[in-house]
């Protein structure tokens, strides 16, 4: 069996990362793998240094059937059984490639945008839907979302792909990397991941954080990190953050921007926050989990879906509502020992559903069934 992974750019993001923890990971994999992408990016390097192939083709304007027959040629000559796509326009492409070849396609959606835009995009994603063999979510929510969209096709051929993650990029002694040196006032570190954008809700943990701080309690002294930079067209976002908490003169928040020692950062936090409007998996907050944070995250039902029953380590609040996740907060304060504690188990469990090794194994299952 050999997959042929289609992508289109090989930028930072969540499908990119994905198929880069793959690729590391492919001398474990049951199955041989190789990589088609259309526009290069920053992970183009690293991808074509790992031993599976690595291929750049993309179509010329006027000229899409001399890149349909190139893309049907490789097929051919790496003796392609499956192709894996991530993007909808990859499954259009790979459909009209291999028309007569019988090679099973399998899509993997990364968003909810396809069970709530408009009728010409929704059109698309119907055809991409027809075309796949295979409709892959990354959580059952998301599954859900696209089933009341699209109907009972999507519970035919869809199933629910949970992303992998390559959790050993949180053992720092195995790293050796240090521990990065931030302004602590108050020796307990709070933090939230993931850029100022529609997908998370920042703005409700920022408010929450001025109610913990006119509490005057003494369980209020902390230092608080929002990691995360201003989004391209949505940098209103981070701005009404950072306006917000200078107003209320929350001189124990920080925002750090965009860091690329993520990992090294969540060994110095003691407590992880996360609000979300409309996350599919939430890697982050996952990442968080398995690096033994005890955590607070609002109760969107995808949330509840990954990160399991609440707990000491785990503690919900109402979406949007500021007052009940500055309760939460609060007990994470109080039982901030018991709560580390009991963060350790729901680690190991984290580790073991969503590993990137668990992950190849279960599309592997999927590439079985077709």
């Amino acid at each position: 069996m050999k997959v042929a992974y289609l992508i289109g750019s090989l930028n930072r993001g969540g499908a990119e990362t994905l198929l880069l923890d793959i690729f590391r990971k492919a001398d474990i994999a049951p199955f041989a793998m190789m990589v088609i992408h259309r526009k290069g990016g920053m992970y183009e390097q690293e991808l074509s240094s790992l031993s599976p192939k690595c291929v750049r083709m993309a179509p010329r304007r006027w000229r899409l059937l001399s890149y349909l027959r190139q893309l049907r040629k490789q097929f051919v000559k790496e003796h392609v059984t499956i192709i894996h796509a991530f993007y909808r326009l990859d499954v259009v492409y790979a459909w009209l490639a291999t028309i007569g070849l019988r090679i099973p396609i399998v899509i993997t959606f990364h968003g909810y945008k396809g069970s709530e835009c408009g009728w010409k995009m929704s059109f698309l994603y119907r055809i991409v839907i027809h075309m796949a063999d295979k409709l892959c979510f990354v959580s059952g929510e998301q599954m859900k979302s696209y089933e009341r969209r699209y109907g009972n096709v999507v519970g035919k051929k869809g199933g629910v792909l949970y992303n992998g993650i390559d959790f050993s990029k949180l053992d720092m002694k195995k790293l050796k990397v240090e521990r990065p040196e931030l302004k602590v006032k108050n020796g307990i570190c709070l933090c939230m991941v993931g850029n100022f954008n529609s997908v998370r809700s920042q703005i409700v943990v920022c408010k929450a954080l001025a109610l913990l701080h006119k509490s005057q309690e003494p369980r209020a002294s902390f230092d608080f990190y929002f990691v995360g930079g201003r989004y391209k067209g949505k940098e209103h976002y981070y701005d009404e953050c950072v306006a917000y908490c200078k107003e209320q003169e929350l001189d124990n928040v920080h925002f750090l921007g965009v860091r690329e020692d993520v990992p090294a950062l969540l060994r110095t936090m003691d407590g992880f926050v996360y609000s979300s409007q409309n996350d599919t998996f939430g890697i982050a907050i996952i990442e968080a989990i398995a690096a033994g944070l005890p955590i607070v995250v609002n109760d969107h039902p995808v949330m509840k879906e990954v990160c399991g029953e609440a707990n000491d380590g785990i503690r919900y609040f109402k979406t949007d509502d500021a007052e009940d996740a500055a309760d939460k907060i609060s007990e994470l304060l109080a039982n901030m020992e018991t709560s580390k504690k009991v963060a350790g188990a729901n680690a190991a469990a984290v580790r073991n559903k969503y590993s990137i090794q668990t992950h190849i194994q279960n599309a592997y299952s999927i590439y079985q069934s077709l």
